[in-house]
C-alpha cells in the first residue's frame, strides 16, 4: 500500500528519484503523471496515488502528454542496460570481455563503456574486482581459510588477491581474518561544539573517526571495533588530525582531506566513495546511490554500508536521507546529524559571497 503523506511530499517536491514507485492522477481532469512531471500541480483533495499505470488506467486515466508516463527515458534504459551488465559481471567466473558485456547490455561497446563508467564511476574492470574483493572480504570474515576463500571468490592465483588487498580491504588477508591482529592502532580525542570526536589510525592512514557525548564511549567503540590490535592514545602525534575535525565541524569545508585506511568490504568501500562525492551542502537518498553504483535494486545493502560506516564527517553519511525526505538514522545521532547539515547548508550557501570578495 502506498502511503499518501510520503507520496505527497515527493510529489511537492518534484522528486525525479520517485520516478518508477508510483504515479499520481487527478479527479478532475483523469490524467496521470509521473511525480516529477511540470504540469500544474492538482488540489490535495483530488489526488490520486498508483503503484503502477496498469492501476491509473484501470481507473479510468489517461497518461499525461506532458511527461509522458508510458515511455521509458533514456536515462532508465541506460540504468537497465547497466543493470544487466553488472549482474553479468558478479556472476561470472571470469572478467567478461566489454563486447560480451556490450552485447548483454543491448548497447555499442564504446558508448557502454562511457554509460557504465558514468552511472557506476568505474569501468567494467574495476567494478569486477571490487565485486571480487568483496566476496573475498566476506569469506575470510566467516573464517574461511585464505587459500580456499581467493579462489572461492574468482582470483586466478594468490598474487593476484594479495596485489588487490591492501586497496580493497585495507590490511592483508592473514590480518583481516584475525580481526586486526598485529596492527598498533593510535588515537586522539578532542572536543567538538558537537561533542566529543575520536581519531584513530594504523600506519596507513586514518581508520576510524567517531563523535560521542563522552570520551570514554569512544574508546571503549575503538577498543570493539579491533579487539585484537595494539590500540595506543596519541593526541600529541594525531593533534593535527583531530584539530581539522573540530575544523571542519566549526566551518565545514568542501571534505576532510585525510589519508584513510579504509577498513571494510569492497561494496561497502564503493558506497562511501559515492558518498564523499555528494556536494556539500546538499542530500542524496539510498535509492540515488544504489542507482550511482549501478545497482538500483540494492538500495537494502546501500543503506546497511551507511551505517557500517566508522568514518564519521570524514566519509559524510550525514549527507544520506530517505526517499521521502526524512533524515533518517545516524549512528553519532539525529540530532548531530541535523546540526551538521544545517551547518553545512550555511557554509555553501556563503560561497558565491565569499568568492566575489577574493
Amino acid at each position: 500500500m502506498l502511503d499518501f503523506e510520503q507520496c505527497w511530499a515527493a510529489l511537492e517536491r518534484r522528486d525525479a528519484g520517485a520516478n518508477g514507485k508510483f504515479f499520481y492522477g487527478a479527479r478532475t481532469t483523469k490524467v496521470y503523471c509521473r511525480p516529477d512531471c511540470t504540469s500544474r500541480l492538482p488540489l490535495r483533495r483530488n489526488t490520486m496515488f498508483f503503484e503502477t499505470r496498469a492501476e491509473a488506467e484501470a481507473a479510468g486515466l489517461r497518461p499525461c502528454k506532458r511527461c509522458r508516463p508510458a515511455d521509458v527515458t533514456p536515462a532508465s534504459r541506460h540504468l537497465a542496460a547497466v543493470e544487466r551488465a553488472c549482474a553479468l559481471l558478479r556472476t561470472s567466473e571470469t572478467i567478461p570481455s566489454l563486447a560480451e558485456l556490450a552485447d548483454a547490455a543491448g548497447i555499442s561497446p564504446f558508448h557502454f563503456h562511457r554509460v557504465f563508467k558514468q552511472i557506476t564511476g568505474a569501468t567494467p574492470r574495476d567494478y569486477a574486482r571490487s565485486h571480487r574483493l568483496g566476496s573475498f572480504a566476506e569469506k575470510l570474515e566467516t573464517g574461511q581459510p585464505v587459500t580456499e576463500a581467493i579462489y572461492a571468490s574468482g582470483f586466478g592465483s594468490s598474487s593476484r588477491a594479495y596485489e588487490a588487498a591492501p586497496a580493497g580491504l585495507g590490511m592483508t588477508p592473514g590480518t583481516r581474518r584475525r580481526g586486526g591482529a598485529g596492527q598498533t592502532i593510535r588515537f586522539a580525542t578532542v572536543e567538538t561544539p558537537l561533542g566529543w570526536a575520536l581519531v584513530a589510525a594504523t600506519e596507513r592512514g586514518v581508520c576510524m573517526t567517531a563523535l560521542a557525548d563522552d570520551r570514554e564511549k569512544l574508546e571503549a567503540n575503538l577498543r570493539q571495533r579491533f579487539p585484537a590490535a595494539t590500540v595506543i592514545a596519541d593526541d600529541a602525534g594525531l593533534n593535527d588530525w583531530a584539530d581539522r575535525i573540530v575544523g571542519f565541524i566549526t566551518d565545514p569545508d568542501r571534505n576532510l582531506d585525510l589519508p584513510l585506511d579504509i577498513q571494510g568490504t569492497a561494496f561497502q568501500a564503493r558506497v562511501w566513495r559515492a558518498l564523499q562525492k555528494i556536494p556539500l551542502g546538499t542530500t542524496a537518498s539510498y535509492t540515488e546511490i544504489a542507482a550511482a553504483l549501478g545497482q538500483p535494486r540494492a538500495v537494502r545493502a546501500v543503506a546497511q554500508a551507511c551505517a557500517a560506516n566508522k568514518l564519521a564527517l570524514v566519509v559524510p553519511c550525514h549527507r544520506v536521507i530517505r526517499s521521502d525526505g526524512d533524515l533518517g538514522g545516524y549512528r553519532w545521532g539525529l540530532e548531530r546529524k541535523r546540526a551538521l547539515l544545517a551547518r553545512e547548508r550555511a557554509a555553501a550557501a556563503s560561497e558565491p559571497a565569499d568568492e566575489a570578495a577574493a
